[in-house]
C-alpha cells in the first residue's frame, strides 16, 4: 500500500469557533494541496515490508526491579509494578480454560489486535490475576469485542471513558468479587486484578496506547479497575444477567463505558425519596448509558413498597428530567454548546425533556454493604446530536473449564484476614 502523508493543522481540538477554524483551514491548506499532488517518490510508491525476524518467547532476563523497568520503558505496562510472565506462570494462568493457548478470542479495537488465549494469560500474570480469573477475562475480552459495547469510540476519546465490569452468577463467589462494603476500593484481588488485567488487554493487545490511540484530556482513574459484583443473595430482585435472559445459575459478565461516578446522599428512607434522589440527580450532559448502584437496604425498602427493577427505570426515565433550555437537543442546531437561557427559548419549548434516552439505558445493579449512600455511573453514550455513539450494555456468558471445583479449591484460602480489636 502506498504511503500516507500527513498534513500538521493547528485547530484547537473539537473547536467550534469559527475565526480560529478557518485560520487553521487556510494555514493547512498549502500543504494539503501539495501532499495531494506532488508525485509520490519510489519509496512511497513501493514501500518495502519490514520483516520482522520470529521472535524468541523469552523477552528478558534479570531481576524483578530490571523487568518491570524493561516493560516500562517498552509501554507494555500501567505504572504500577508488574509480575513476569514467565513461561510456568502463563502455563499455570491457562489451566483456568480449556481453550488452546492460540485461539483467538477476538480482535480488540482500535487495532483490532488479535487476543489469543495465551496473550490474555500473558496479560493476565502481569496484573497479578489468579488462574480462577482467566474465564472471566475471556468473557470480558469477548464483551469488549462486541461492536455494540464501543470500545473503537470510548477507548480512544478524548473523554476519557473507562470499562466497567459488573459480574453476576456462582462465579462471583467462586472468584470472591467483592459485592459488600467497598467494593470499588483496593483491597480484593479479584476486583482488583480482573480490572487492570483488563486494561493491560486493551491497552497491549488491543493498541489503546496513551496519547497515541488513547486521546484522553485528563485520563480516567477507573481505567486501573472498575470491577463488581451484584449481591444477589441480599437482593430482592432477579440480578442482570437474568433480566438479559440468562439463567440465575449461570454466570456472566456485563460490560458498559462511563466516564464519572457520583454517590449520593438519600434524600430519605422511604421508597419515593430514594427514588427521587436518582432521578434528581441524573446529569443532563451525561443523558446515555447510566447505572445506579444501590445498597440492598434502599433494594428490599423499594421491594416492600411493591416496586420492580422494571418499575424503577420507567419512574427514573418519567421523572428524571430538566427544562428544555438545559437539554442538549433543544439547543440551537441541536449541539451541545449553543445554550440558551429560559428567556430566550421558542415557544413550545419549555416542557421538560428526559435526561435518559429510554428506561432501557439505566441499570439497576444491587451492591455494596450496609449504608445510606447511592451510586450512579453514567456517561456512556451521548443524546441525540452531533458526534452521538451508539452503544449498549454487554453481558456474556462466563464458560468454566472442566475440573473448575479443584481449581477454585486451590485458592479458596487465598482471602485477607485482618487483625481483630
Amino acid at each position: 500500500m502506498p504511503a500516507l502523508r500527513i498534513v500538521s493543522e493547528t485547530v484547537p481540538c473539537e473547536c467550534n469557533i469559527k475565526a480560529e477554524a478557518d485560520a487553521g483551514v487556510h494555514q493547512a491548506m498549502a500543504d494539503i494541496v501539495a501532499a495531494l499532488t506532488a508525485p509520490l517518490t519510489a519509496e512511497e510508491a513501493s514501500p518495502k515490508r519490514k520483516e520482522s525476524a520470529n521472535p524468541s518467547r523469552t523477552v528478558f532476563k534479570g531481576q524483578l526491579e530490571e523487568f518491570n523497568r524493561f516493560f516500562y520503558k517498552r509501554g507494555w505496562g500501567d505504572g504500577l509494578p508488574l509480575l513476569p510472565p514467565t513461561e510456568d506462570a502463563v502455563r499455570e494462568m491457562l489451566a483456568g480454560t480449556d481453550l488452546p493457548a492460540d485461539h483467538i478470542v477476538g480482535k480488540l479495537e482500535p487495532r483490532h489486535g488479535k487476543a489469543t488465549v495465551e496473550k490474555i494469560a500473558v496479560n493476565a500474570v502481569m496484573a497479578g490475576a489468579l488462574p480462577i480469573h482467566m474465564p472471566v477475562l475471556i468473557a470480558c475480552v469477548e464483551a469488549a469485542c462486541d461492536s455494540n459495547a464501543g470500545l473503537g469510540s470510548y477507548g480512544t476519546s478524548t473523554a476519557s471513558w473507562a470499562p466497567f465490569w459488573i459480574l453476576n452468577g456462582p462465579v462471583r463467589n467462586d472468584v470472591r468479587v467483592n459485592c459488600s462494603s467497598g467494593a470499588m476500593s483496593p483491597g480484593d484481588i479479584a476486583n482488583a486484578a480482573i480490572g487492570r488485567a483488563m486494561g493491560l488487554i486493551i491497552k497491549n493487545l488491543g493498541g489503546a496506547r496513551k496519547a497515541v490511540e488513547d486521546m484522553g484530556i485528563y485520563g480516567n482513574p477507573g481505567k486501573y479497575s472498575m470491577v463488581i459484583g451484584e449481591n444477589e443473595e441480599a437482593s430482592p430482585w432477579e440480578p442482570i444477567h437474568v433480566e438479559q435472559g440468562f439463567a440465575r445459575q449461570e454466570s456472566a459478565v456485563t460490560l458498559f463505558f462511563p466516564n464519572c461516578y457520583s454517590q449520593l446522599w438519600q434524600y430519605g428512607s422511604e421508597a419515593k425519596e430514594i427514588l427521587a434522589t436518582v432521578a434528581y440527580n441524573l446529569q443532563p450532559g451525561r443523558g446515555g448509558l447510566t447505572c445506579v448502584l444501590m445498597t440492598p437496604q434502599h433494594a428490599k425498602t423499594l421491594a416492600r413498597s411493591g416496586w420492580t427493577k422494571p418499575m424503577i427505570r420507567r419512574y427514573v426515565y418519567e421523572y428524571g428530567r430538566v427544562p428544555a433550555y438545559r437539554h442538549p437537543s433543544t439547543h440551537e442546531g441541536g449541539g451541545w454548546t449553543n445554550m440558551k437561557g429560559p428567556d430566550s427559548v421558542p415557544p413550545g419549548t419549555m416542557d421538560a425533556c428526559a435526561v435518559l434516552p429510554s428506561p432501557a439505558h439505566l441499570l439497576v445493579l444491587v451492591t455494596g454493604g450496609p449504608g445510606a449512600y447511592l451510586g450512579i455511573a453514567a456517561g456512556s453514550g451521548y443524546a441525540p446530536g452531533p458526534g452521538a455513539v451508539s452503544a449498549g450494555f454487554v453481558t456474556r456468558k462466563i464458560a468454566l473449564p472442566a475440573g473448575w471445583n479443584k481449581l477454585v479449591a486451590r485458592y479458596r484460602t487465598l482471602v485477607p484476614a485482618y487483625e481483630k480489636y
